[in-house]
């Protein structure tokens, strides 16, 4: 099994630089495991304090399941990935059963804070785009897709994202085995990645 981590800062383009790379492997060779999937359980807060959480902090992310579930797949294993929802801030009660397959693409932004996890990873990934770009990315997606008020991203931005990605995000780019600047398509980088993917399968 080849697991790869894809790291970068909120609003990078993580996500189209996943689908560009699995959109040119088989379906049935390869699996995404989210970083958001692993939120911790905050079942014991109430939804006021749930909202008042850094979740922009390595520390909101339970990185024991993480990677617990990432040695279950590398021995053959099913996993059930939990799920999580972004307007209760919290696990759902559901999970996704996933199975182990020839790559394994795990991305989100802490990802490679963890020095465990950054272990597992064969191949580390970091997209860069430039702090406007990511900013605007992430106003569109927070308000159409997650219910949020533009005061709430902007606050949220200023207080929790800017300064946890500064201290912690940002420095994970050194641990990165290649770095895909992602202010537009970069089809030379990821079809680098998916080479070397197909190298590593043959």
């Amino acid at each position: 099994m080849l697991v790869i981590g894809i790291a970068g800062g909120t609003g990078c383009g993580k996500t189209t630089v996943v689908n560009q790379i699995i959109n040119e492997l088989p379906f049935e060779e390869v699996g995404v495991i989210s970083q958001d999937s692993y939120y911790c359980d905050l079942s014991h807060l109430s939804y006021n304090e749930r909202v008042q959480v850094n979740f922009d902090h390595p520390r909101a992310i339970d990185f024991e399941l993480l990677g617990s579930h990432l040695q279950d797949l590398r021995r053959g294993t099913p996993i059930h990935q939990p799920v999580y929802s972004f307007v209760e801030h919290n696990r759902t009660k559901d999970t996704i059963p996933t199975y182990p397959r020839k790559v394994m693409i795990v991305e989100g932004i802490l990802i490679l804070t963890n020095p465990q996890i950054r272990e597992m990873f064969d191949i580390k990934i970091f997209v860069h785009a430039d702090s406007d770009e990511r900013l605007i990315r992430r106003l569109k997606r927070d308000i159409t897709e997650r219910g949020r008020d533009l005061d709430e991203v902007l606050t949220r931005y200023k207080n929790t994202l800017k300064p946890m990605h500064d201290q912690f995000i940002e420095p994970t780019k050194e641990y990165a085995d290649i770095i895909i600047p992602n202010n537009k398509y970069n089809t030379v980088a990821v079809d680098i990645v998916r080479t070397i993917i197909n190298q590593k399968l043959s």
